[in-house]
């Protein structure tokens, strides 16, 4: 397989001038994220799946063994603090356990039976997304998840950087991301690594785009848990309202902390309705704006409507 063979060109690389050597994998890296541009249809498609399947309960599932899990557990981590995705949707499903996330377990990715184990400890549903990470293809701990996730009718997603091999034969979704031979021989913690973990960022930040946890280019479902996060969300609440901090930091207060919900208060909505019109719009705010200005094409195009008078007008 490509990732595991040596490349002739960089055989000498360790002899060569650290500058040199430098430029390589930097040059490396660029042709890693190149790469990911052929598989951008087969990335939305995946995306838009896991989208239709999660609906208010499903599941985020990532998968992986080694240097690939440890990418996608950052990739899920991050869920929560930037998209206020619940804890509890999403999963990890890591050769070797929690303990793998910071230390290779020796073995753990030839695992069957503790993938089989833990996939269905999950009690995965067709609600359920599973993303599996694998550099080589062919990882026996992450195929036979992927597998047996697939037998409980989840979306199965399989990213993998080599044509052909058993990881994508089994998903659902296969998404190949070809960055061949590594600069280091096997160190797929190279070019690999750098590919996977921009392929999960693109799926993850397409899923929030889609369930409405981005407005405008904004993290409007944040939780301000600190002083950092409490003056970005008064920012966007600014942003959003199109009024002055000090309102926007009274209506963040008012509203507990809830963005959304702070944004239609300094609009001049009462507090109720402003809750009652997210929930109505499964908490899409671009929605809520097009139902408020009765002009459901004006919103896509990224207007808001503004306060005059206390009052939302469009």
């Amino acid at each position: 397989m490509a990732t595991e063979e040596v490349d002739p060109r960089f055989a000498d690389l360790d002899a060569w001038p650290l500058t040199s050597a430098m430029e390589a994998m930097w040059e490396g890296q660029l042709a890693a994220v190149a790469a990911i541009g052929h598989a951008l249809p087969a990335i939305t498609a995946a995306t838009e799946a896991a989208k239709a399947a999660l609906g208010d309960r499903g599941r985020i599932v990532y998968v992986g063994a080694g240097t690939s899990g440890r990418v996608a557990v950052q990739d899920g981590a991050e869920l929560m603090p930037t998209f206020a995705w619940p804890s509890e949707r999403v999963r990890f499903i890591v050769a070797g356990g929690e303990r793998a996330f910071v230390t290779s377990i020796e073995g753990a990715e030839d695992d069957v039976d503790d993938a089989v184990t833990q996939i269905n400890a999950a009690r995965l549903t067709a609600h359920d997304v599973v993303i599996a990470v694998a550099a080589s293809g062919t990882t026996p701990f992450t195929v036979g998840a992927l597998q047996q996730a697939g037998s409980f009718g989840a979306v199965t997603i399989g990213v993998a950087n080599n044509p052909g091999t058993a990881l994508l034969e089994s998903a659902k979704f296969p998404i190949l991301i070809e960055t061949g031979r590594e600069l280091i021989a096997g160190s797929t913690r190279m070019k690999a690594g750098t590919a996977q973990k921009v392929v999960l960022n693109l799926i993850s930040s397409g899923i929030m785009l889609r369930l409405g946890r981005v407005y405008r280019g904004m993290m409007v479902n944040m939780q301000p848990t600190n002083a950092k996060l409490k003056r970005r969300a008064e920012a966007m609440v600014a942003q959003i309202a199109h009024c002055e901090p000090s309102h926007a930091a009274r209506s963040l207060e008012q509203a507990e902390g809830d963005i959304k919900t702070a944004g239609l208060l300094a609009l001049g909505v009462d507090r109720v309705d402003a809750e009652t019109m997210l929930k109505n719009c499964d908490g899409n705010l671009r929605r809520v704006f097009a139902e408020l200005a009765g002009e459901p094409d004006r919103h896509s195009k990224g207007a808001a409507p503004r306060k005059q008078g206390g009052v939302v007008e469009s």
